[in-house]
């Protein structure tokens, strides 16, 4: 669960990239420093960190990469802030690209494992504006709080319909996932799909309403169970626009 920014910087400045990386757990500042590269594979980049010191630490490794799909060039980077290796990816939005601008944004490195959901609360309500919702999501190992906030870049059938975020201690918001609003083949009634983006995985589950809340704006989050329903297509949950 991790969200940011990545700029560039001038070309005279030390650090090529300055940005911030956020958590649920911290806020942190970073910059992309070009290294010497000892081969094709080895990194463009040092990411730096200045600690609770004032001394600036190197907390990572950071490659210039292209989407084998897309074309668009990307940022990955592997970081360590003391709680353990993690990877996330730099990319830019279509409106960016299209602008030609510098800015990045951060997003997960999309898991290809999925996580088990059979031991899953929670909750989801349907807000008075803003066509938003707001819910939480528990299990033993995890407690969230979270919003499903409209995603304004959708522009074909299968893009999210939401985009569902998380806040850093400091109140960034940190993409976590998507949502997509679907049709039970089976009973005609609307429910809400959502892929949420763990520690331990990719997590399915759906929201549905029982016949006491139906036609009301309250959900309930209950374990994803493969139907003959249609589904969406996890492989592309976390991007930012599909």
């Amino acid at each position: 669960m991790f969200a940011g920014t990545l700029t560039k910087t001038a070309d005279t400045a030390a650090a090529v990239f300055t940005g911030t990386i956020h958590n649920t757990k911290f806020d942190i500042a970073i910059q992309l420093e070009t290294r010497a590269k000892m081969s094709e594979r080895s990194p463009d980049y040092d990411v730096t960190a200045v600690n609770k010191s004032g001394r600036k630490v190197r907390i990572g490794t950071a490659w210039n990469e292209t989407g084998n799909t897309s074309g668009n060039p990307y940022i990955s980077m592997q970081l360590d802030v003391g709680l353990g290796p993690f990877r996330v990816n730099a990319v830019q939005t279509q409106e960016a690209r299209k602008a030609k601008s510098e800015d990045f944004e951060i997003i997960p490195l999309v898991s290809n494992g999925t996580m088990k959901s059979g031991s899953i609360s929670g909750e989801l309500t349907a807000m008075d504006a803003d066509n938003a919702f707001a819910g939480y999501i528990a299990n033993m190992m995890f407690d969230l709080d979270f919003m499903l906030i409209e995603n304004d870049f959708k522009t074909e059938e299968t893009h999210p319909d939401y985009r569902i975020e998380v806040s850093s201690p400091k109140g960034n918001p940190i993409r976590v996932g998507s949502a997509w609003m679907a049709k039970s083949n089976r009973t005609g009634h609307d429910y809400v799909s959502l892929l949420i983006n763990t520690p331990d995985g990719d997590l399915r589950v759906n929201a549905v309403q029982n016949e006491e809340q139906r036609g009301g704006q309250t959900f309930s989050i209950i374990p994803f169970v493969q139907s003959g329903d249609q589904q969406p297509d996890a492989s592309s949950g976390l991007s930012l626009v599909a």
